[in-house]
């Protein structure tokens, strides 16, 4: 008798591979569907600026704004400090180098000159006084010397005459040794005047010649101080225009303090500021120029200073050739500084995209004018109109070069 076997129910082995096709695909679909929706971003064609690559001539120049400013400018400094008693010339005026543009008063200073005025005088009467004390010592060792020289003359004359009459037994040998002795105390007495007078004499010269310097040395000293109080006379340092004066009447002025400059307007520079992205090819010497009223001027840059503040490093630039005709400081030129020589290059039209990407990709636009994709591109340099791209764009192809900050992490835009 055959037994009916139950159907089992419940997965089979065969089913878990049924199932695992069927999540793959759903998944797959998932990623088409929805991945597909967070990486596209749709927009108006209208609303983007889209421009061709091209092949043509890289011009290695950027364009600056600078600003005339005087060829030099000279700042005056308070050499003594005072309150301000008078005020001779104001802020615009031209002046000529030595003209007085303020006077000071400091009565400490003049407390001071009267201190040095009084020490010189003392210095002075000692000195005086010296000299005629050495003068007098001088003359009574000349009289000590030539006393000593006369009475040795006498003694030795008498001890000459003595010894020859000693030898024809005239006198006696005491008188004898008696004139000698003297005439030998005579000479060493005289040896030791002589000594004397000249140790005093040296002595005068070395002390005299100290009290002189130390004299000289305090005249020096209240010329100097003369000096102080001329310096009371702010003067203009050079011939200019004044351009700024911060002191008014009754104010005081502390020593060194900044109180106004000259700007010497026999000739002009300008100044401008570069991107930092620029300051290891900018250096001295590279040619600029400019148009004003259809003529085009020449310029050197002439200094390129290291510092760098917010982002921009300042640059001087000189004329090389003629200037225009009502410059004045101020003014404002827009300034195509060459960095270095035209080449061929394939050249992307210069946009804000750039600001979002780095130069790093770019959106390409496809043939029919669709859709645009994500393309990695590495740019050279750059210039006012064009970057120059080195890899990753060919001439003739379109690419969007606006602002991409709206598209997110968009990897295709698809244009309407």
């Amino acid at each position: 008798m055959d037994i009916q076997l139950e159907k089992k129910k419940g997965l089979r082995p065969k089913h878990y591979g049924y199932i695992a096709l069927g999540l793959l695909l759903a998944f797959a679909l998932y990623k088409i569907v929805w991945g597909s929706a967070v990486n596209t971003f749709r927009t108006e064609k209208d609303k983007l600026s889209i421009t061709a690559v091209t092949q043509g001539k890289f011009d290695d120049y950027i364009t600056i704004n600078g600003s005339v400013a005087p060829i030099a400018t000279i700042y005056m400094d308070a050499y003594e400090g005072g309150r301000v008693t008078e005020k001779l010339i104001e802020e615009g005026a031209m002046v000529k180098k030595g003209d007085i543009i303020l006077k000071l008063e400091n009565s400490s200073l003049y407390e001071q000159i009267l201190g040095s005025e009084s020490s010189l005088a003392l210095k002075e009467n000692d000195l005086r006084s010296t000299r005629l004390n050495f003068e007098s010592r001088k003359v009574d060792g000349q009289k000590s010397l030539a006393n000593s020289s006369h009475e040795l003359r006498q003694l030795k004359r008498k001890f000459e005459q003595n010894k020859a009459l000693y030898d024809d037994e005239l006198i006696s040998k005491e008188a004898y040794l008696t004139s000698k002795e003297d005439y030998e105390l005579s000479q060493k007495q005289y040896e030791i005047t002589k000594l004397q007078t000249e140790n005093d004499d040296k002595s005068q010269s070395t002390t005299i010649a100290g009290l002189d310097t130390d004299l000289e040395r305090m005249r020096k000293t209240l010329s100097m101080v003369y000096e102080r109080l001329d310096h009371l006379n702010v003067r203009a340092p050079a011939d200019g225009q004044l351009g700024f004066l911060d002191a008014e009447i009754g104010q005081s002025i502390g020593q060194g303090q900044r109180i106004g400059q000259i700007n010497v307007l026999t000739d002009y520079k300008i100044e401008a500021e570069i991107d930092e992205h620029y300051i290891d090819r900018v250096k001295r010497d590279l040619n600029a120029s400019f148009e004003r009223n259809g003529t085009t001027y020449n310029l050197r840059l002439r200094k390129v200073y290291p510092e760098v503040r917010g982002g921009k490093f300042k640059v001087d630039l000189v004329f090389t050739g003629e200037k225009p005709e009502n410059i004045r400081a101020g003014q404002s030129y827009n300034i195509k500084l060459q960095l270095g020589a035209s080449s061929d290059a394939l050249l992307v039209s210069k946009g804000s995209f750039f600001q979002s990407t780095g130069g790093q990709w770019i959106f390409v636009v496809n043939p029919d004018g669709s859709e645009a994709l994500k393309r990695s591109i590495r740019i050279g340099k750059q210039n006012s109109r064009f970057y120059e791209v080195l890899e990753g764009l060919q001439a003739g192809e379109n690419v969007i070069t606006s602002n991409y900050d709206s598209f997110g992490e968009a990897e295709k835009i698809v244009l309407k």
